[in-house]
């Protein structure tokens, strides 16, 4: 059985002498916790096999969707939640051994191998004896995180005061389609400088800005167990293809088949069962 921690109390990998420990993660009710902002001593990896995390990480919100993870730096103030019913695993990494590993936080795919590796890891005990398979597990585990494909599901998040306000009203009604004028009047700005602070805080215009914000949300919910459909209606579209358009443009493929590729047990096909307007 691999070592199980509840997320939502509080545990202490940095006292753990060892350069990796790795945790399983399970809870059917976890989209009822959130983690406050933390740091750690050690950099980890989040792998989620079910289920999806939202982390904002020092200028950034990142969504993990299930069969990828995120890397989190060592001593990066970050805060977690969750979406539908959590399986998982965390990875916590020893700063003496993070050598070539990312410097800052992201999104990554995750290999059949990487996936077993972070299983196999999460068998071993907490003080598990050093040298050997054991040690060559971890070096092997080490070395896909460092190859590992970065995924975009990445969305700067400004740090104007003003800003995050309108940021906090946008997450909190998605289905919102206000311009950029009606934005800007309720921050008390000009449509000019609200545009111009966008751009230099985030380094996309407006519109990218909000369409980016709307593709994780989808992803969230989608995660989540919400249909396409209601992943539409929530992020304001009349109508599913005009949402499915946007997905497509976004990540490459429909939310169908973008979320069958991620399904336990299921393969790329399982989209071609997807009404077509939702393809």
């Amino acid at each position: 059985m691999p070592m199980l921690a509840d997320l939502s109390d509080p545990i202490d990998p940095d006292a753990v002498p060892r350069p990796v420990v790795t945790f399983g993660a399970a809870m059917a009710d976890f989209r009822k916790v959130e983690l406050r902002p933390h740091r750690h001593i050690k950099g980890q990896i989040l792998l989620v096999q079910r289920g999806a995390l939202s982390c904002e990480v020092e200028g950034g919100l990142w969504i993990v969707p299930p069969r990828s993870a995120l890397w989190i730096p060592r001593s990066a103030l970050h805060a977690i939640s969750a979406t539908g019913e959590l399986e998982g695993f965390v990875a916590f990494v020893d700063p003496a051994v993070a050598q070539g590993l990312p410097e800052t936080c992201c999104a990554i795919s995750v290999t059949p191998l990487l996936r077993e590796l972070l299983i196999r890891s999460a068998h071993l005990p907490a003080l598990y004896a050093e040298g050997g398979a054991n040690s060559r597990l971890v070096a092997v585990l080490l070395d896909e995180i460092a190859t590992a494909q970065v995924e975009d599901l990445h969305l700067p998040m400004p740090t104007d005061a003003r800003l995050r306000r309108i940021v906090d009203l946008m997450m909190a009604s998605p289905a919102e389609r206000g311009t950029l004028e009606v934005w800007a009047k309720q921050a008390g700005l000009s449509e000019r400088t609200l545009a111009r602070m966008i751009r230099r805080e985030t380094g996309m215009s407006f519109g990218r800005w909000r369409q980016q914000l709307g593709v994780m949300l989808a992803v969230k919910w989608l995660a989540g167990g919400a249909s396409i459909q209601q992943a539409a209606s929530d992020l304001g579209y009349e109508s599913v293809p005009s949402f499915v358009t946007m997905f497509r443009k976004a990540l490459g493929t429909s939310p169908g088949r973008y979320m069958a590729e991620r399904r336990p047990g299921s393969s790329a096909s399982g989209a071609e069962r997807t009404p077509a307007a939702e393809r």
